[in-house]
């Protein structure tokens, strides 16, 4: 049985739809996230995974786009994610502040002769 040229418009119309939120959505990018320090007696890297599974719905999608854990000097995590998701992250209440993640180079490694 063929397909109706109505079926193929309809899927057709489906697929431009869903790659026209795509684009819309932006590509993702990695973010320091800052967040609270754990309570007494939870493992930090869980604390840091259950606050960004609750932004982005699922533990499976968290563990997909955590980078690293940061537990000694402060508490948070690298991740990437899309614009939309990003905006998630901010709104949960354990997490403090979110910054773009950027590589910093110096610009000489001449310093009056200290080197």
């Amino acid at each position: 049985m063929k397909p109706s040229s109505t079926a193929i418009s309809l899927l057709l119309a489906v697929a431009v739809a869903v790659a026209m939120a795509a684009a819309e959505e932006g590509p993702a990018a990695n973010y320091l996230v800052f967040v609270d320090a754990p309570p007494s007696g939870v493992i930090c890297t869980t604390y840091q995974l259950g606050i960004l599974a609750a932004a982005l719905g699922s533990e499976e999608k968290a563990k997909g786009a955590i980078i690293y854990n940061y537990k000694n000097v402060v508490s948070g995590f690298s991740a990437r994610l899309t614009p939309s998701e990003l905006e998630a992250v901010k709104k949960q209440p354990q997490v403090n502040r979110v910054l773009p993640s950027t590589t910093l180079s110096l610009m000489s490694s001449n310093f009056d002769g200290i080197s």
